[in-house]
């Protein structure tokens, strides 16, 4: 598990090092992801990191409520991403966080999952953001590694989440290997 929460900081860096790198007129920039713009996308990473405490914590999606509803950016959009990057990340190094089960929207999982769910989010995100940002877009080499095993060990199929698996040759990297697999074409 310490490798994991290891990854986790790995990938919150990632994304957070290209969060520092958005400008006043970028935000309306579009991504790889097809329905967000910059602005969206890292709305969806902050809101993502303002679930975890009290997720953590053995709340249900029920009992939180409609909280992180909407534009949670508002007008200072990297303080925002960085109290929730902060707050998740201390409530996922608190002693025995991962061995606590967390009320997802779909049902209980144990913290562990979820804690590979949000450093994968992270990570391909971060690629989704430099790319958008036109900054460079290689991840940390061992988090790809890690990222890609993790994920072919998934159900990460077409749906609301991913797109189809695009092809790639034999001689892609495991950073193109595993963007391949979320249906991102570099």
């Amino acid at each position: 598990m310490e490798r994991l929460i290891d990854l986790h900081g790995i990938a919150l860096e990632e994304f957070d090092r290209r969060v520092r790198l958005v400008r006043m007129t970028d935000w309306a920039l579009p991504t790889p992801c097809a329905d967000w713009d910059v602005h969206d996308l890292v709305d969806h990473l902050a809101t993502e990191q303002l679930w975890v405490p009290p997720l953590l914590e053995g709340r249900t999606v029920e009992e939180v409520g409609d909280r992180f509803d909407g534009d949670v950016l508002g007008e200072e959009p990297l303080a925002v991403w960085e109290v929730a990057a902060r707050e998740a990340r201390a409530a996922w190094l608190q002693p025995s966080a991962h061995d606590r089960t967390v009320h997802l929207s779909f049902g209980d999982a144990p913290a562990q999952e979820y804690l590979w769910q949000m450093t994968f989010d992270l990570g391909v995100h971060a690629w989704d953001l430099a790319r958008a940002l036109d900054a460079d877009e290689t991840l940390d080499p061992d988090l790809a590694a890690e990222l890609y095993g993790w994920a072919r060990s998934q159900d990460l199929g077409p749906g609301s989440m991913f797109d189809a698996p695009v092809e790639v040759g034999e001689e892609a990297g495991v950073q193109e290997r595993l963007l391949a697999l979320t249906g991102r074409a570099l």
